[in-house]
């Protein structure tokens, strides 16, 4: 009988083994640069809140519509003007059993608002949050804030306690170069749970079986790979060894979607690729003039008509990308189509505005760039150095990784600078607060204009429409006028993945895998 008994247990094992094999969905994932940090108030970088946001959750969110909905709070209401309650539910527990509760989420708020949070702008009008008890959270807000809840939506919640024991009580000081453990440890209540994290090479996600959501995949483990160069990222997905590329490279797409076995699809991305040049400094970094020819909007004015943006994308976008006249994209309150007109293109009017500016020999300068960061970045910053080669500005291209180009631009190492803004708010105010008001973080250029900053203020405290609208349009005019930043295009993104890779495509280029499947 033992023979038998044997038999059968190594059976039943068998049985046991292949239908779970059978039904582990493994989806390999992967794109051209990695998050730069699991610390979610770290760093507000786009590939970076990708990962954040399958482990972390808000208070609110944005569903697949792009419309804001709960997530950790059932329901809110506002009692007076600067005055919140949130209602949060009671069956939410982190991935290590522990029970979330409104101590959590007021720790988590003022991490947010620390020095060293790349999140606090979200949140500046945000004056107290305290616990009312276990379930109930009052946020005050210094001025009435109609676009409360979209800046919270964006504000993952942490736990106090795993902070505290992690020495993780600050966020990380991403621009400083510190390491920590919540830069490469995470532990939040989404739908999935971080179990390996090698940066930059490797990051494994396991399923978070203590979710409290309804589980509408069925996905047990993600991996994260990411793949710097193009076509060896493209020949990973026609081989199988990648599942899904969240930035197919535009001259690929026809291969892939024709490869058999595979799909594509694009979607306008909530995203504008842009210039910055310095207005502030006496002298150029990089330059031979002794002065700083930015400062002078004849010059600023000669470099945007110098670039032939109809060609970069026939040549260089393969057609997918939008032209830009301002840094932010339809669907954004504030934007209109008259704003988004941009300059005509002009080799000769660009080439008397330098001369009338005192340049007619042109000069030097060097423009920095990242290599893994959007879509044909390094070959769109090649080809701004060609066209304004001919009206004599002799540009030096220097790429190179987002995560060095991004920590060297905050150190503020930048003349002239390529860099992407997405809108996770959808509201005018969340661009003028990070890239136009005097002293913001995003704020390179170092323009400032009293009038921009009074009509800031407005955006965040008027409840009036109209007269909110009136400060949007006003603060608009006046940047698209100054020329701080040369608009090049809204960016379209694409997704490439296997046939049986189901994830939906969102334009703010986030996937959520607790809506996806592997068939």
């Amino acid at each position: 009988m033992k023979p038998i008994n044997l038999l059968k247990i190594l059976l039943a094992f068998m049985f046991v083994f292949v239908s779970t094999q059978s039904f582990a969905k493994t989806l390999k994932w992967s794109m051209q640069g990695d998050s730069l940090t699991l610390d979610p108030h770290a760093q507000n970088e786009g590939p970076t809140t990708q990962v954040s946001r399958q482990i972390y959750e808000a208070l609110v969110t944005r569903g697949l519509d792009m419309t804001i909905g709960p997530q950790l709070a059932t329901k809110w209401k506002a009692v007076d003007p600067n005055t919140w309650y949130f209602f949060l539910r009671e069956d939410v527990k982190f991935s290590n059993g522990q029970k979330m509760t409104s101590e959590d989420v007021v720790f988590s708020i003022l991490r947010a608002k620390q020095p060293t949070s790349d999140f606090k702008e979200y949140i500046s009008t945000i004056s107290g949050v305290k616990a009312i008890d276990d379930y109930t959270v009052q946020i005050k807000t210094s001025k009435p804030n109609p676009i409360l809840l979209n800046q919270l939506s964006n504000i993952f919640i942490m736990s106090k306690q795993w902070s505290a024991d992690n020495f993780a009580v600050a966020p990380q000081n991403w621009d400083a170069g510190q390491e920590t453990f919540s830069a490469t440890n995470a532990m939040g209540t989404g739908p999935f749970k971080i179990t390996l994290r090698e940066p930059n090479t490797k990051t494994v996600f396991k399923k978070n079986g203590k979710w409290w959501g309804n589980v509408e995949h069925n996905i047990t483990e993600i991996q994260l790979l990411p793949i710097k160069n193009a076509a060896t990222r493209v020949a990973a997905l026609l081989s199988g060894e990648i599942d899904l590329v969240t930035d197919a490279p535009v001259q690929d797409l026809n291969r892939i979607s024709s490869s058999g076995g595979h799909k594509v699809e694009s979607t306008p991305q909530m995203r504008t690729i842009f210039l910055g040049m310095d207005q502030k400094a006496d002298k150029l970094r990089t330059g031979n003039t002794g002065d700083n020819p930015f400062k002078k909007k004849e010059v600023r004015q000669a470099l945007y008509q110098a670039i032939d943006i109809e060609a970069i994308k026939k040549k260089v976008m393969r057609g997918l990308s939008e032209p830009a006249g301002i840094i932010t994209f339809p669907g954004v309150t504030g934007y209109t189509k008259a704003l988004d007109k941009r300059l005509p293109y002009d080799v000769d009017a660009a080439k008397k505005l330098l001369a009338d500016a005192g340049y007619p020999s042109g000069f030097d300068v060097e423009l920095r760039c990242p290599n893994d960061r959007y879509v044909n970045d390094e070959a769109i910053c090649t080809a701004v150095v060609g066209m304004l080669g001919k009206i004599g500005v002799n540009v030096n291209l220097f790429a190179q990784t987002k995560s060095k180009h991004f920590k060297e631009l905050k150190d503020n190492q930048g003349d002239f600078y390529m860099l992407g803004w997405g809108v996770p708010t959808l509201d005018s105010h969340y661009v003028f607060h990070y890239l136009y008001e005097t002293d913001a973080s995003w704020n390179k250029v170092n323009f400032s204009d009293a009038d921009v900053d009074a009509a800031i203020r407005v955006m965040e405290g008027e409840v009036d429409l109209d007269k909110r609208n009136a400060a949007i349009a006003k603060a608009w005019g006046i940047v698209r006028d100054n020329i701080a930043y040369l608009p090049l295009h809204h960016q379209v993104i694409s997704w490439a993945s296997k046939s049986n890779v189901n994830v939906p495509i969102r334009p703010n280029n986030e996937p959520l895998f607790r809506f996806s499947s592997v068939n």
